[in-house]
């Protein structure tokens, strides 16, 4: 059996398709309850997977997402090959799926939207022959045993002055990303919003950031192995400047700007990867500098790949440096 799910997060449907011999069987339904189940006989068992095929074909490419069995496609709006690392969201418990949006009020019409992105495996890094990587990309399969959500956006600058009652930002604008945050700024702003939501808010660890960045893929960007400035917003150019939150085509995770915009702090202190496979990693214990992720409007289109790497002192801000949060459960 083949299983999808919508990859709006705002949606909880689902619908599977199994054959049987000759028999096709089309069930569809809300997530974790009986659907309604449509069998169809064909001549021969041949017909039917082909027709299974054809509708699978059709349905990935209008939202719908597999979470259980081998990948055939990623939903729109990611095209980039999909991982061969497993599945993306098996084991998701009901609650889970029925929960895949989180919205956190923060007062004066100003909301925090998180996504949540499902426990999964998939190869983190660089393959060699991918043009523009370093040599910090070292391929590894990562496991991440639990589901978190992770912010569907950037931190915006409404959002920081909601919790904070300023704004750092070199170029002003509500919803444009905050930036000129260093680490240490933005663990104070993870403090005092966990103080007034009561939530478990955080930074994402590394590994977290780049599975929620592929969304399923294994190609340079979440999109493919092409880039251009109609895609997301970064240099190759004269200096720009940083964009609207949302004003680039998510990827199939429904995350927005995960390429370019600002650089993303992550929780990790920057080192080279761990040889072989690990599961939950977060970096070493101690370090000089801590990680950044996603490139930036003034980094260059390699820059921008969702394995390349940054990293900067944790005391110092930067006027291209922003972040996005992550949840626990």
């Amino acid at each position: 059996m083949r299983r999808f799910e919508f990859s709006d997060s705002t949606s909880n449907k689902c619908w599977e398709v199994e054959v049987k011999g000759k028999t096709l069987n089309v069930t569809f339904g809300k997530i974790g309850t009986k659907g309604q189940s449509k069998p169809k006989d064909f001549a021969t068992p041949e017909k039917a997977k082909a027709e299974m095929e054809k509708l699978i074909k059709e349905k990935t490419g209008k939202g719908y997402v597999e979470v259980g069995g081998k990948a055939v496609k990623a939903a729109k709006p990611a095209v980039g090959k999909k991982t061969s690392a497993g599945s993306m969201g098996e084991g998701l418990s009901k609650a889970e799926k029925q929960a895949k949006l989180l919205e956190e009020d923060l007062g004066k019409g100003v909301k925090l939207e998180m996504v949540l992105v499902p426990a999964g495996k998939f190869v983190m890094g660089s393959p060699a022959s991918e043009k523009g990587r370093n040599d910090n990309e070292t391929q590894h399969e990562v496991t991440l045993t639990k589901s978190y959500y992770i912010g569907k956006y950037a931190v915006t600058q409404e959002q920081w002055e909601a919790v904070m009652g300023d704004n750092p930002s070199y170029t002003k604008g509500a919803k444009l990303p905050v930036t000129y945050v260093s680490w240490d700024d933005c663990k104070k702003f993870i403090k005092k919003l966990n103080g007034i939501t009561k939530g478990k808010y955080r930074l994402p660890t590394e590994a977290e950031w780049e599975y929620a960045c592929r969304a399923g893929t294994s190609t340079a960007y979440s999109f493919g192995n092409r880039l251009t400035k109609a895609i997301a917003n970064y240099g190759d150019g004269p200096r720009g400047s940083p964009k609207v939150v949302g004003s680039y085509k998510p990827n199939a995770f429904g995350l927005y700007d995960m390429h370019g915009n600002v650089s993303e702090w992550c929780e990790d202190w920057y080192a080279t990867y761990l040889a072989g496979a690990v599961a939950d990693p977060k970096g070493p214990a101690k370090g000089e500098r801590r990680v950044l992720r996603g490139g930036s409007y003034t980094g260059s289109g390699s820059w921008v790949r969702s394995s390349t790497r940054n990293s900067f002192a944790p005391p110092f801000p930067f006027d291209n440096h922003g972040f996005r949060l992550a949840r626990n459960l």
